[in-house]
């Protein structure tokens, strides 16, 4: 079960080793995938087939799913499930919405006037990962905001089922996102194929979505070897639950099964200023466990997790901040006091009624977010990741006239003449 540590009992390599996860210090996944990427960049489709039938254990006859194939799929669906896909779509459209703005002209000196537009990223790879589950939710918050922005080809890659297909949920996601094609491919291959393109698959410019180990250091060495860029880091999921008196232990440790059941390689943290909570907590997810259906997943990540307990809630922010979680709840009525402290987090979910799992679904705001201690220097996946800012500027000859002896200055100081003259030529005509 949880693992429990006193802050005051630990040192300084005893932190950094508990903030501390997914590492591959012998590189034996990095060597895997690394193969991967040479085998699909050498034989592309082939090698992608030959992955499914390996890691899906399915055999396929073709690597995508087209529209009719798709709409035929998504008719399994209950009303009732299309409605709350249909409803989470509403939510998370309105919410990305908002984020597309044009912003405002500055005149920097008279007659010197800069801006930026939004242009969007014309090709877009969104991965979706399958495995122990298969997330429609994760295909919403990465099409909805690749829609917003107008990104003009948007392929999707998601592992095969035993049938050689995806889920209704999936398929029914694809209608609402208007989407032609879903590729059947998954893992590391999947990464691979969008980066560098096979017969079947498009190259992209950029690559979105989570995944496990395979699928994130992919991410991160396609993005060090091609230009194909990628949103971010986004590894095995993790929640850190912050709690103290006022907390709820039945609810933390639902929180804390909730990301559990994601994988075994999930991570879920509790830090409480009351070592009362912590034991009561203990004892909710030895009861609540057992009943899950994903309970041997869960009890896997759970025993690789832990609970730490400190002073004062603002030792736990400072823990917080020093783990850099993808997830964030302050399980407390008193939250309203350290917002303002926290400076590393993907998502924060604020007191007792604010489960984690509506912003993973419904409520808004993206899921796709940094894990593994990223989320101190990148932000979640939002329209902005969707679209590049180009910067334009425009003089007048007087603008010229009144900025031009400071850049005539400048170039001298830098030994740079030609620089110089570019704007000589113009001012002393």
């Amino acid at each position: 079960m949880l693992k429990t540590y006193n802050y005051a009992d630990l040192g300084a390599a005893d932190i950094a080793a508990l903030v501390q996860r997914n590492v591959d210090p012998a590189n034996e996944i990095r060597t895997v995938v690394e193969t991967i990427i040479a085998n699909v960049q050498q034989n592309g489709d082939n090698a992608l087939l030959a992955y499914a039938q390996q890691f899906d254990k399915v055999k396929l006859d073709k690597l995508y799913l087209d529209k009719a194939e798709l709409a035929e799929i998504a008719t399994a669906l209950l009303p009732e499930q299309r409605t709350a896909l249909e409803v989470a779509y509403q939510n998370i459209w309105k919410f990305h919405e908002s984020q597309l703005k044009t912003e405002d002209k500055v005149e920097t000196t008279p007659g010197v006037t800069c801006w930026r537009e939004l242009r969007p990223i014309e090709k877009v790879g969104l991965y979706i990962p399958g495995g122990t589950a298969v997330l429609p939710s994760t295909f919403l918050m990465l099409g909805i905001p690749a829609r917003i922005a107008g990104c003009k080809q948007i392929v999707v890659c998601s592992p095969p089922g035993q049938n050689g297909k995806v889920n209704a949920f999936i398929a029914y996601v694809a209608q609402l996102l208007d989407i032609d094609r879903i590729y059947l491919a998954g893992g590391a291959q999947a990464i691979a194929a969008m980066a560098y393109g096979t017969l079947s698959i498009t190259k992209v410019d950029k690559i979105f979505g989570p995944g496990n180990q395979f699928v994130t250091k992919a991410k991160t060495i396609i993005q060090s070897t091609t230009v194909t860029a990628i949103d971010m880091p986004a590894g095995p999921s993790e929640v850190l639950v912050i709690a103290d008196e006022t907390s709820t232990p039945a609810y933390i440790a639902a929180d804390l099964l909730a990301q559990a059941e994601h994988g075994i390689d999930s991570q879920s943290v509790l830090v409480a200023t009351n070592a009362e909570v912590v034991e009561q907590t203990i004892a909710e997810l030895e009861k609540q466990l057992p009943v899950l259906p994903r309970a041997e997943i869960a009890a896997q990540a759970i025993a690789n997790s832990y609970a730490l307990i400190v002073n004062d809630l603002k030792k736990a922010v400072a823990f917080s901040d020093l783990y850099a979680p993808e997830h964030l709840i302050l399980a407390t009525d008193n939250w309203q006091q350290i917002t303002g402290d926290i400076v590393n987090a993907g998502s924060v979910f604020l007191g007792n009624q604010t489960p984690e799992s509506v912003g993973d679904y419904a409520s808004g705001t993206n899921h796709t977010l940094p894990t593994s201690g990223y989320a101190r220097a990148y932000s979640g996946v939002s329209v902005d990741s969707f679209v590049k800012k180009i910067t334009f500027q425009h003089l007048t000859p007087e603008g010229l006239q009144n900025i031009g002896p400071h850049v005539e200055i400048l170039a001298d100081l830098e030994g740079l003449h030609a620089h110089r003259n570019a704007v000589a030529v113009r001012t002393q005509q």
